[in-house]
């Protein structure tokens, strides 16, 4: 087709929840508009020509985290502040100016999401120096606890999860027009699955009539072997399902275990969604996307891990709206299960409503629409009007330098 619409979107591997929600609305894409669209998903983390610095920060993300997690909590709220992040963002500029430059070469996009908050400003810089403005949108990935690098004022839209995350955005400068609550993109499967919970555990080999807990792995998440040695010795006629998330040496552990409840287990699964509307309960971290899947799917939620920084928001998120328990110990997990299965689960029911409530299953597919018509409107070029005198690198960085100062405030005399 001749007017097919390229689509990029952006994204990173620190964590899973950028990738699976860019991979979400692709998928959305492809569902409402098929051929009309070709999307490309890159993550420029990956890009040869990236600085090392930033390549390798994705491995460091997972060590940092669990090797050193308060010099985490340190770095993320410092870097947060106004000033550190004015600073911030002039160097991306300049360390990605190149490869972001290249990946607009190569792709062409007639519009362009980003999953991720460091790309935004080598992006913006490049449209005002070319005077070449593809539209371009940030979907934000966290329900409450934002950093700010993610406000960045020259985006299209600004697509946030909450009505919390809303008003951050407009204290931050974004203008009201552009900020949209969309909610954080699930796979567009969350909302299409239909068939019972009796049918998708008979599908998956479970028992149709156990209280069933989903637990989701991987090498951030410190606190589940103790989690599940309760619920594997409690004495409750429950069963487990569980995925290591590719952390060969949990699958290991986990199979090496002396089981006492029906439990199957996976070292990675590729049907999370079928999975969540099977299950009851969903044991995990509090990263931003395993939460957003679970209130997708009316799923109550045991957190059993949070992360300093931005997980601690969506765990209060969830916790102060009655959607979940944060479970620390082994007495507060033999607490939870002793009233979620009682009066015949009435309590467990409560926290699956107001899951529910919370949940956006069709946020993808909203995003998908807002990137759509983004993509029907196309680049403005405005190269022609200024053949003298356009601004260099270096003015630009002028301009932010007038930000920081702003950010800093004034000066104290004497």
């Amino acid at each position: 087709m001749g007017d097919k619409k390229r689509i990029l979107i952006l994204t990173a591997d620190a964590g899973f929840g950028h990738r699976s929600a860019a991979n979400a609305v692709a998928e959305a894409l492809r569902l409402r508009y098929g051929d009309g669209c070709e999307v490309k998903i890159r993550n420029p983390l990956d890009d040869r020509r990236t600085p090392l610095l930033l390549r390798e920060s994705s491995s460091d993300y997972d060590r940092i985290i669990r090797e050193a997690p308060e010099l985490y909590r340190l770095g993320y709220e410092t870097s947060a502040l106004p000033v550190t992040s004015a600073i911030v963002e002039s160097a991306l500029a300049v360390l990605l100016f190149d490869v972001m430059q290249d990946v607009l070469r190569e792709e062409r996009p007639d519009a362009i999401l980003t999953t991720f908050p460091l790309y935004q400003s080598a992006l913006t810089t490049i449209f005002s120096l070319q005077r070449y403005y593809i539209p371009l949108l940030t979907v934000i990935t966290d329900l409450v606890s934002i950093h700010r690098l993610w406000f960045h004022d020259k985006v299209d839209a600004c697509l946030v999860p909450t009505e919390i995350v809303q008003e951050m955005a407009r204290r931050a400068g974004i203008p009201e027009g552009r900020i949209q609550i969309t909610g954080i993109p699930v796979s567009p499967a969350i909302a299409a699955e239909t068939r019972s919970r009796r049918e998708l555990r008979q599908a998956l080999g479970w028992d149709a009539n156990r209280l069933t807990f989903l637990a989701v792995g991987s090498k951030r998440v410190g606190n589940l072997p103790m989690v599940l040695d309760v619920l594997n010795h409690a004495g409750y006629p429950v069963q487990l399902a569980v995925s290591a998330g590719r952390d060969e040496e949990l699958y290991r552990q986990l199979c090496e275990t002396e089981w006492h409840v029906p439990t199957h287990l996976y070292e990675y699964v590729s049907n999370m969604p079928e999975m969540m509307k099977a299950a009851d309960v969903l044991v995990c971290k509090a990263g931003g996307l395993i939460v957003t899947e679970a209130l997708a799917a009316g799923l109550p939620l045991m957190l059993v891990d949070v992360l300093p920084g931005q997980e601690e928001g969506n765990a209060r998120y969830v916790i102060d709206r009655g959607a979940g328990v944060l479970v620390e110990d082994p007495m507060s997990v033999l607490q939870t299960l002793r009233h979620w299965t009682l009066d015949r689960r009435r309590e467990l029911q409560g926290f699956a409503m107001r899951a529910q409530h919370l949940g956006r299953p069709r946020a993808a597919e909203r995003v998908a629409q807002l990137l759509w018509a983004a993509a029907q409107r196309g680049p403005i070029d405005k190269r022609g009007r200024h053949i003298i005198g356009r601004r260099s690198l270096s003015e630009q960085f002028n301009r932010n330098y007038q930000r920081l100062k702003t950010a800093a405030g004034p000066r104290k005399k004497g």
